[in-house]
């Protein structure tokens, strides 16, 4: 069985940084995701990549946040550095078996989500 497990959220200062960690375990993963959701929102996608460390992001977050994987640890971080109030939100893991060459996916395919990290920034 397939579990994804978060760490590394938090409370934090405005300019501050976070590294989030999400571990897959039971299985190999192709691509994974990070996404984001705020009470009253829809997720939306923070960072996505591939197995092969093709990378994409939404453009709020270019310049600021990093995604990485190590798989020999089946493990993608997220490097969040300038943190504003606004990327205050739950932060959740995504990742399928499937492996595409693009990194941006549409969310419906990843079949694992993680159950979400609070990631809250202060001013």
């Amino acid at each position: 069985q397939v579990q994804l497990a978060e760490s590394g959220g938090g409370l934090v200062q405005a300019g501050g940084s976070l590294r989030l960690s999400c571990s897959a375990s039971g299985s190999s993963m192709g691509n994974m995701a990070w996404y984001r959701q705020v009470p009253g929102q829809q997720r939306g996608l923070v960072a996505a990549i591939t197995s092969g460390g093709l990378t994409d992001y939404a453009e709020i977050v270019k310049g600021r946040f990093t995604i990485s994987r190590d798989n020999a640890k089946n493990t993608i971080y997220l490097q969040m550095n300038s943190l504003r109030r606004e990327d205050t939100a739950v932060y959740y893991c995504a990742a399928t078996r499937r492996r595409f060459t693009s990194a941006r996916l549409a969310s419906s395919n990843y079949g694992y989500w993680g159950q979400g990290i609070q990631v809250t920034v202060s001013s």
